[in-house]
């Protein structure tokens, strides 16, 4: 850690050289499962449990819904902003690349033809994402670029969006 390190960049500098240290020593300690449970709720809404937190999910009068919440691919632009700046919070510490603020700002294309099988050449999910990310402090504009490549390597949920992941879905 160097002496330039807020408290709340050493508090993640010490997550991240616990975490690689329990998980060097140990391989199965690196596995993590998360899970979420839900069910319907009125209408189209969703009423999702995750842990100890509750999430309601609906969708716009336009789509069927009251517009109660977010509708799912909302959430997924924001698990994918979130997790952007988890990652942008967490790199910085561990590089020593000072960082007073991260601005994110993600949107979506989606053509609801792919949804509404209307037409079966139009995906049903984004057809494209983009990231506007603003990052502010000291560093040097070298030192951002070299965050802001090492948060694309290993931003989660930037890796779920670029990257085919296996799901398995079963009916029970």
């Amino acid at each position: 850690m160097t002496s330039t390190q807020t408290p709340r960049d050493q508090a993640l500098s010490a997550i991240v050289d616990a975490t690689t240290e329990a998980v060097t020593q140990d391989a199965s300690q690196a596995q993590t499962l998360f899970r979420a449970t839900g069910s319907s709720g009125d209408g189209v809404r969703s009423e999702i449990r995750i842990g100890d937190h509750q999430v309601l999910v609906d969708e716009p009068p336009a789509l069927g819904g009251e517009n109660a919440a977010p509708n799912p691919v909302e959430f997924a632009l924001a698990a994918l902003l979130s997790c952007q700046v988890v990652t942008y919070r967490f790199y910085a510490a561990k590089l020593g690349i000072p960082l007073d603020d991260v601005q994110v700002d993600v949107e979506g294309d989606l053509d609801v033809r792919g949804f509404f099988g209307i037409d079966d050449d139009v995906r049903p999910g984004f057809g494209a994402v983009r990231l506007d990310v603003t990052l502010s402090g000291p560093a040097s504009e070298a030192d951002y670029q070299r965050l802001r490549d090492t948060v694309d390597e290993h931003c989660p949920v930037l890796d779920l969006f670029r990257n085919p992941t296996p799901v398995d879905t079963r009916a029970s």
